[in-house]
């Protein structure tokens, strides 16, 4: 289960598309999610990113649920909170608990289903770069927009041994829980405190190795990233432009109605 994501991301046909251009429809859907003041434009973002990512990217629809409904768990419990206790207007829904009065009204389920409704675009437009696009890919990207060369650099480096070390991790955790090492609350510390420890050497070697091998490779303070050249399609620039005006019609034709 290590690195899924970018398992995911490496077989997708949509991997060999302009990543500028899913970066566009990326930053256009969120933009517009944000932005919207009714819960009709998020909802059609995400059900299009959704469809985009299983259809196109050819990802598991049953994986795909189900990181989606990871984060989706605590965004419910938000909008449960401000359905009960946020908004204004007549009462669609209320009871009594120890003679406390609970109740939903307009203005609260309109507040909540635009929370949800945004938080679900937002997370579905995340879904659909990180698994159709290879974080290396996307550091080529960065590289590109001229930002600092050690920030890249760090970050990269960053994100491929966050994986190798949580390998490690779970690899003396499962040593530890083999030989009873998670029997007790007393005997859980102790394990856990040699497991951080233990990471913690483990780490620091690593980056040693890792200084050596770079200087004896001739680095200079520079890594060299490898981008490939995509031209876009015109197929990809005429559904990306029908999709940027439809849900543009939408958003303005609900923020119209909104306002009278």
């Amino acid at each position: 289960m290590i690195n899924i994501l970018d398992d995911y991301a490496l077989v997708s046909p949509l991997r060999y598309r302009n990543n500028w251009l899913k970066i566009a429809i990326v930053m256009f859907g969120i933009l517009v999610g944000v932005s919207s003041q009714s819960f009709i434009p998020p909802f059609a973002i995400a059900l299009c990113m959704s469809f985009a990512t299983v259809y196109f990217g050819k990802t598991s629809f049953k994986f795909y649920l189900k990181i989606l409904s990871a984060p989706a768990v605590f965004v419910l419990l938000s909008v449960v909170i401000i359905a009960f206790f946020f908004g204004s207007g007549a009462e669609l829904l209320g009871f009594d608990i120890f003679s406390y009065h609970l109740g939903i009204n307009t203005g609260g389920l309109e507040m909540a289903l635009l929370v949800f409704s945004r938080t679900l675009s937002g997370m579905s437009c995340l879904f659909f770069l990180s698994l159709t696009t290879p974080m290396v890919e996307l550091f080529s990207v960065l590289k590109a927009t001229k930002l600092p060369d050690s920030f890249i650099e760090i970050s990269m480096m960053m994100y491929r041994y966050i994986f190798v070390f949580l390998e490690v991790a779970w690899g003396i955790k499962y040593a530890q829980t083999v030989r009873l090492g998670y029997k007790d609350w007393r005997t859980s510390l102790n394990s856990l405190a040699m497991l951080s420890t233990t990471l913690f050497i483990r780490s620091w070697e690593q980056g040693e190795k890792i200084f050596i091998s770079m200087s004896a490779r001739c680095y200079d303070g520079k890594l060299i990233f490898f981008e490939e050249k995509r031209p876009i399609r015109a197929n990809e620039l005429v559904l990306t432009c029908t999709y940027f005006a439809a849900v543009l019609a939408l958003w303005y034709l609900t923020r119209i109605h909104s306002i009278f």
